[in-house]
């Protein structure tokens, strides 16, 4: 097992509102910006949460990887969100797919900040002679 795990908080996104609170226009663009990575979606599931007394509810947007998963939340309420991708290396190395993917998020949600995060998980591939 070895993989990228990159991780990314965003703060005072600019977007607009329904990037952060409609779940299908959102995970509409996760599957798309996941293709032009490079990568293969082979299931998702997006969800808008109910509002509150704070305002509109936020959005879950998973969606299964043939190389591991896309999770995005949004916080419409703080104009927050969070990122997270998960690439196995397994057969091939994804790296460079996963940092666009990523990339591709950042560019849609327009944040003020980011704390960035990456994760070389399990060990590295050995080759036996």
């Amino acid at each position: 097992m070895h993989g990228l795990h990159l991780t990314a908080d965003l703060h005072g996104c600019r977007c607009a509102d329904a990037w952060l609170t409609e779940a299908a226009p959102l995970g509409e663009r996760c599957r798309r910006a996941v293709q032009a990575a490079g990568l293969q979606a082979v299931d998702a599931l997006f969800h808008t949460f109910p509002g509150t007394s704070d305002g509109p509810g936020g959005v879950t947007a998973t969606v299964l990887l043939a190389e591991s998963h896309l999770c995005v939340h949004t916080w419409p309420e703080l104009r927050a969100v969070t990122l997270d991708v998960y690439v196995c290396n397994f057969g091939g190395d994804h790296s460079a797919r996963a940092h666009a993917l990523l990339d591709a998020l950042l560019a849609l949600f327009e944040p003020t900040r980011v704390q960035r995060h990456a994760l070389a998980r399990g060990d590295a591939p050995t080759l036996i002679p």
